[in-house]
């Protein structure tokens, strides 16, 4: 589908960005757990995993009949069958963000990447985070903002932002009981959050 000016995504597209997340957790879910056994509880990539599985089987039961339900069925999936941080924090990424798509039929990427970015903020004030804090949102908040440009853009945001947060001291979740040991390893919140975004730009092709 072009991400060219004018052009508008439905619920069959959100369906999409869904399943292609849910294939990209799969495929790096032992890297998530590599990453996460070196400052977390070494089950980030088996909790998602676990959670995106039910996600897609979900939308395939019953397919929700615009983007923002997509959305926040999605979240609300997440929070029931994901444990620790991770299953709220992105079920409330996906359920913020489809509520404030309301019930339109077809949405723009402007209107998506204003979306994101209430989804974003959500994040945030959920978690108490901020940028640098070595989390998640070091991934979301640039790659939200890029969106507004292009879904490659938000892709490379994501990519990057998520690279970044390996010199970084974490200051939020369980990473932040390491202290100094936290620093030169990739946050593996931002990690997976980078592979949203990538599912993302999949969908848009």
């Amino acid at each position: 589908m072009s991400a060219q000016t004018g052009t508008t995504y439905g619920a069959g597209f959100f369906h999409d960005w869904m399943t292609a997340a849910a294939a990209a957790v799969d495929r790096e879910a032992d890297r998530l757990t590599e990453l996460d056994s070196a400052i977390g509880d070494a089950d980030h990539g088996a909790n998602l995993k676990r959670g995106f599985a039910a996600v897609t089987a979900l939308l395939e039961k019953e397919p929700p009949a615009t983007p923002g339900a997509v959305l926040v069925t999605s979240g609300r999936q997440l929070i029931s069958t994901v444990g620790g941080a991770s299953g709220p924090l992105y079920g409330t990424l996906l359920r913020r963000t489809g509520k404030a798509l309301g019930d339109a039929e077809r949405v723009s990427r402007a209107e998506l990447a204003e979306a994101l970015t209430a989804g974003v903020a959500a994040v945030a004030q959920l978690g108490g985070a901020q940028a640098g804090d070595k989390t998640m949102l070091d991934a979301l908040l640039p790659a939200a903002e890029a969106l507004g440009s292009s879904f490659a853009a938000a892709r490379e945001a994501a990519e990057a932002g998520a690279l970044a947060t390996v010199p970084l001291r974490a200051r939020k979740g369980r990473a932040s009981y390491l202290g100094e040991r936290s620093v030169g390893h990739q946050d593996p919140g931002a990690t997976s959050s980078a592979l949203l975004i990538a599912a993302l730009a999949e969908a848009a092709g």
